[in-house]
């Protein structure tokens, strides 16, 4: 029996996208299963990112960015690395060897126009049947939240930022 793969869209203002994709995907590895992670616009090596070490062969983790662009529009290199890391994206989606695809923060990339939703949307119509994936990130296009079979707004109630905590080891990144 086929297991069909759904879309999985954790959008919204408040923390918490990439942290609940990743117990999504810490979840499907003790079950198993194989999981890449493709994270858009970052760079650094959060805490998350050492998770790879833990199950080798099974998950996969590849930034495709240069970091936030609070402080900068996105740059030419910026574009190249985003697509690039498209391109390879679609190759895993097709390819039906991944259980779990997440692509993290990709909303982002289409919201600074390094990616157009059609891109999107059209990678996304080319995967594997049986290949679950998660898109993360804020400003998630109506179409994409059309196409998702499972849509989890993260909505911003309280933060200790606003009260001037920095970002915490082991609890924020």
């Amino acid at each position: 029996m086929e297991t069909k793969g759904y879309l999985q869209v954790y959008t919204g203002n408040g923390k918490g996208k990439t942290t609940a994709a990743f117990g999504l995907a810490v979840r499907a590895l003790c079950a198993g299963k194989r999981v890449f992670i493709g994270q858009f616009v970052k760079s650094m090596k959060y805490n998350e990112t050492r998770l790879e070490a833990c199950f080798p062969g099974r998950l996969a983790v590849r930034q495709f960015g240069r970091g936030c662009f609070l402080d900068h529009r996105p740059e030419d290199e910026d574009v190249r690395l985003v697509q690039e890391g498209l391109r390879e994206c679609a190759a895993i989606l097709a390819s039906g060897e991944w259980d779990l695809v997440i692509l993290d923060e990709l909303t982002i990339a289409v919201y600074f126009g390094l990616l157009s939703d059609k891109e999107i949307l059209e990678v996304i119509g080319l995967r594997d049947t049986g290949t679950e994936v998660v898109i993360t990130g804020r400003y998630a296009s109506e179409a994409l939240l059309a196409l998702a079979d499972l849509v989890t707004e993260m909505r911003e109630v309280k933060h200790y930022y606003t009260r001037g905590v920095l970002s915490r080891d082991g609890f924020d990144h």
